[in-house]
């Protein structure tokens, strides 16, 4: 099975050793006529209960958050990925991104509900339950009848997450468990009807999962409402379980298993928390651009000024390399599932195994779009200047609002050294090669470099050849690490991390320099030259991003010649041969933006 699979979908993680077509990556371009009616319904329904009502968040008002899920579910907005026979709607995983995506730009109070229910608090049991659970308990999450909630989290276990104190201890009549534990940072606890606990029975290794319902008078106490710096709206609390009783056939999946699903779980709501990002950049950047045209200082808008231009090219941007490289993946992983489906896999399984094959990507995706959307607010404070501190405008709340998603569904220092880890792991069984890749970047070091003059005619010629060189660079130092340290390379926590900065770089660059390709071809080069522009301009700070990790990383390990040798292929392997206006790029970008007073890609 796993051959027929290869023949038609790329393998996660393979980006780094296999070239990519443009045709071969889904961009937003290529969305259907269905998936841009359920953007704009989706898009009307934010404008209308959650942008115009953005105060009553702010003013933590949870229960408007609540209501605001009910209507959420009488749209079916709340069932977009659950499968028709349990009263969803059954969408391919693009579209399901696309909802998430569009419905999290308005307020981080929502879009945290949101997620918290759809994912971490529906999907466990659509993917992991049994056929009595799915049927006794999805439609009611599907429906917005009930919400759901996720409880992993303790004081003491955080990243660590299956070092977890929550007990489950089995009855004496073998009926059920009696669960005991505290459970912190609990989404949407304050009005959830159903958890999913994860808890420990008797000495096991790993943690189990269960579906507990929400009785207080089954010994289930929580806090007050946590007082946060964003997300006022959204319902987070302590929840304490004292003997709370639990049916056995509410176990989830199977004992032992709690581990397996908590990690599952979090490469689909880290893919997601990428496209719950997105709408949120494009809101900031539009707001921005509006108030740049509209203020005026020494007798012109300040949207004329270089300084400010400057910002929102670099702002617009990165939400469209955020967009690129968050639908390219989200198509493979929907492809992946279809292979897998086509040999006769359940769906479960093959939704559980076409997202943990792109668990690289989804970790990449995560910390990059998280960090951009932090940025792209902070900007967007900038821009307003003084007005921006005021909570009187949306960008000190977008700001805010933006800081949780550097930490939640794994921080992204915990994901920058999966993604490296994982990418290794991958390599070992054979699923990857990096070996044969890696090899050859050796070799090529110890060549002599050709000094031909190549042609960059073409559109990206020149580019497409520095993201290839990029990839030498990670499979120089990653390789070099590798053999030093081999299986010790875990405890080089800040070598990971570099080696990371350099795999999230190549894979946003390049996703972004294929959707515009693909873009250019179809409507012609003169119609997206600002596409082209953010595509240079992407790539030309990733390559400065390059070079600087990954001078840091060899000088962390490599002494002498050795050094010497790696340090003069990364020059070469970040050399540009016609370096490109940076200054203009950001111009063309701005220029568009300010005309068409909006994000308009």
């Amino acid at each position: 099975m796993a051959d027929t699979i290869e023949k038609n979908v790329t393998r996660g993680g393979q980006f780094l050793v296999k070239e990519t077509k443009c045709e071969d990556i889904f961009t937003p371009e290529d969305f259907s006529e269905e998936q841009l009616m359920m953007r704009d319904s989706v898009k009307e329904f934010v404008d209308k209960e959650l942008w115009a009502h953005k105060d009553r968040f702010e003013k933590k008002d949870y229960a408007y958050t609540e209501s605001s899920m009910r209507k959420a579910g009488e749209l079916g907005l709340l069932g977009v990925a659950v499968p028709e026979e349990y009263g969803g709607l059954g969408m391919g995983f693009v579209s399901t991104m696309l909802v998430c995506d569009y419905i999290s730009g308005a307020t981080g109070s929502f879009s945290t509900a949101f997620g918290a229910h759809t994912g971490i608090g529906t999907m466990p049991i659509t993917l992991y339950g049994s056929e009595e659970q799915k049927k006794k308990y999805v439609p009611l999450l599907a429906s917005g009848e009930w919400f759901g909630a996720y409880c992993l989290t303790e004081p003491g276990a955080g990243s660590d997450a299956n070092s977890g104190k929550t007990k489950a201890v089995l009855s004496e009549d073998g009926t059920h468990y009696l669960i005991t534990g505290q459970k912190m940072w609990i989404s949407n606890a304050g009005f959830c009807s159903v958890f999913i606990v994860f808890a420990r029975i008797g000495d096991d290794k790993n943690i189990t999962g269960f579906i507990v319902e929400n009785d207080p008078a089954n010994g289930i106490s929580m806090n007050e409402e946590e007082h946060k710096l964003g997300i006022r709206a959204s319902s987070t609390r302590q929840v304490f379980f004292n003997e709370t009783k639990v049916p056995v056939e509410n176990m989830l999946s199977e004992r032992g298993n709690g581990f397996k699903i908590a990690m599952n779980a979090l490469n689909v709501g880290r893919i997601k928390l990428a496209a719950a990002c997105l709408d949120a950049q494009r809101r900031v950047t539009s707001g921005a651009v509006k108030y740049a045209n509209e203020r005026i200082q020494f007798n012109t808008s300040i949207s004329s000024f270089g300084a400010i231009r400057s910002k929102l090219a670099e702002m617009a941007t990165n939400a469209y390399a955020g967009e690129s490289a968050s639908y390219r993946a989200a198509k493979d992983i929907e492809d992946r599932i279809a292979a897998r489906e086509a040999e006769g896999t359940s769906h479960q399984e093959a939704e559980l195994k076409g997202v943990e094959e792109y668990a690289i990507e989804c970790s990449i995706l995560k910390v990059a779009v998280s960090e951009d959307v932090q940025s792209c607010s902070d900007e967007g404070i900038q821009i307003f200047g003084g007005m921006g501190f005021s909570e009187d405008t949306p960008m000190e709340s977008a700001w805010r609002d933006a800081r949780i998603a550097r930490i939640y569904e794994g921080t992204n220092e915990i994901n920058r050294m999966l993604s490296v880890g994982m990418l290794i792991k991958k390599a070992m069984k054979g699923h990857v090669d990096l070996l044969g890749p890696a090899m050859k970047v050796q070799e090529e070091l110890m060549g002599i470099p050709s000094f031909d003059t190549p042609d960059f005619s073409e559109l990206f010629a020149e580019e497409k050849v520095i993201v290839a060189n990029l990839k030498k660079v990670f499979l120089m130092v990653a390789g070099s690490a590798v053999q030093k340290y081999g299986p010790e390379l875990d405890a080089h926590q800040q070598l990971l991390m570099a080696a990371s900065d350099i795999l999230i770089e190549i894979y946003m660059a390049e996703s972004t320099i294929l959707r515009t390709e693909k873009l250019a071809k179809a409507q012609g080069e003169d119609k997206v030259q600002e596409q082209i522009a953010m595509a240079k301009l992407y790539l030309y700070k990733a390559v400065d991003i390059v070079n600087l990790r990954g001078k840091e990383g060899i000088a962390s390990f490599a002494e002498g010649d050795e050094q010497r040798m790696m340090l003069m292929g990364l020059k070469r392997f970040t050399k540009y041969t016609n370096l490109p206006n940076v200054v203009a790029l950001r111009e063309k970008i701005a220029a568009k933006l300010v005309a068409e007073d909006t994000y308009c890609f």
